[in-house]
């Protein structure tokens, strides 16, 4: 056996392994302290706050008698509050029973505080994760910035076009004789379909004060700039910057023609020649079907190879108002709970494959292929996540804070919580449910192709 030849695989793993425990170490830590600090503003004391489960490798009090611990297995955590039996927050019913004379004592349990406290404790882990997703996400918006208007060039790409005039700081004012529309005018959207497929344009800009006529690549050429991680792309080991030059013996320079190409393959192998750093490298792929979210919340079978392209040149950005910022958190945050709920819904009803849904395998290699992508795509990556775990945790389940909720629910309405009975019975169906579908989706990560 080589076994100097298995040590990249072995690097890569180390780093797939490091980037799942950090992105899920953030999330479950946003998530249990929701749960932790509301509790506390309600008067519930909180025994243990644990980031991990199994064997304890540090752990400390403070002073308010809470026990904060780092555990051995970073596949979640838990806040045990004062009257918990276990992480999932069963009954202590002798510890119940120790303070049952004491109002005080009780009043600072999770089971013996009024039903407004226990509800807004539970609630707000997942709250606590959408939050962060709408910071994070609002943040990248402000910082990555948005389109100037007129559209300038801010950098131009490195592409394998000779001869190109084009440069950064120009005013783009038309492209081959077609005036470009303003940033903010809808038919800009669809503009940049109408720009002839040429190889070089003539691009009218205005540069330091005086219109002139330069060329230019064509405006959206078969550049990556992103690989989508379990993607045939990535499996083939594209890389952004990457510029692919010919598919199938056929030279291209649009993406158009790339994605034409792709589609038409219907899944069959395809040959690339890819241009990087200025060397022409042949590559293998073989396109993936996926199921592609629509705007109508249905969703199409497609033809991909997994990469995400751009312009030719990087376009001049400026700071968006922080409300802006805002609104892109929100709206993308809001983006993926619908598109969740949207595919859980096709998935049940047989309209998308079930391999859709990722286990603690496919979150780690997609964890690993984002930081391997950067930083910025890895704590998108996070947010993406940290929306998803909000969002599964609010499902009406048994032992997740969603069931809970119902829980309260029933006391608000019956004005009795249900019984103890039920409760171990429904808890009892709640934890299998969990497990079965982490089985489930462990399945897919192991045997979906």
């Amino acid at each position: 056996m080589d076994i100097l030849g298995l040590l990249p695989q072995f690097g890569s793993l180390i780093w797939t392994i490091v980037a799942f425990v950090v992105a899920l170490s953030v999330i479950v830590a946003v998530h249990e302290y929701g749960h932790y600090i509301v509790g506390r503003w309600s008067g519930i004391h909180a025994d243990v706050f644990s980031l991990g489960f199994g064997p304890i490798l540090w752990s400390g009090h403070d002073k308010r008698g809470t026990r904060w611990q780092i555990a051995a297995l970073p596949l979640g955590g838990y806040v045990k509050f004062a009257g918990d039996a276990n992480a999932a927050s069963g009954k202590d019913e002798a510890a119940m029973a120790a303070v049952a004379d004491d109002p005080d004592k009780l009043r600072h349990t999770m089971h013996g505080a009024p039903l407004w406290a226990r509800a807004a404790t539970v609630a707000a882990g997942p709250v606590f994760n959408f939050v962060m997703s709408i910071l994070i996400f609002g943040a990248i918006a402000y910082t990555v910035g948005v389109t100037k208007d007129p559209l300038t060039v801010g950098e131009l790409r490195d592409l394998p076009q000779q001869g190109i005039e084009l440069q950064a700081g120009d005013e783009i004012l038309a492209i081959n004789g077609l005036k470009v529309p303003s940033i903010e005018d809808p038919a800009y959207g669809s503009f940049l379909g109408t720009v002839p497929q040429e190889p070089v344009l003539t691009y009218e800009v205005e540069r330091n004060g005086r219109k002139q006529a330069v060329t230019g690549p064509y405006v959206m050429p078969p550049l990556v700039l992103q690989v989508l991680p379990q993607s045939a792309a990535y499996a083939a080991g594209l890389e952004p910057g990457d510029v692919i030059t010919a598919i199938n013996g056929r030279e291209i320079f649009a993406f158009a023609q790339l994605k034409e190409v792709v589609e038409a393959s219907e899944g069959a192998a395809l040959e690339l020649t890819v241009w990087r750093e200025g060397q022409n490298l042949p590559f293998t792929m073989t396109p993936k079907v996926v199921d592609e979210p629509q705007e109508d919340g249905t969703f199409k079978r497609s033809v991909r190879i997994g990469i995400a392209g751009g312009m030719a040149f990087e376009t001049a950005t400026e700071p968006p108002g922080l409300g802006a910022a805002a609104t892109t958190g929100v709206a993308n945050t809001w983006r993926i709970i619908t598109g969740s709920i949207s595919g859980l819904k096709q998935m049940i009803i047989g309209n998308i494959s079930t391999c859709n849904l990722s286990g603690p395998v496919g979150i780690a290699q997609t964890s690993g292929a984002m930081a391997s992508q950067g930083a910025q795509s890895f704590i998108y990556f996070i947010a993406v996540l940290s929306t998803a775990v909000g969002l599964l945790n609010l499902f009406p389940i048994p032992a997740l804070d969603g069931g809970h909720l119902v829980f309260y629910a029933y006391e608000a309405v019956a004005r009795k919580p249900p019984s103890d009975k039920a409760l171990r019975v429904l808890m009892t169906i709640g934890l299998t449910l969990v497990l079965s579908l982490m089985i489930f989706a462990l399945g897919n990560d192991l045997f979906c192709p």
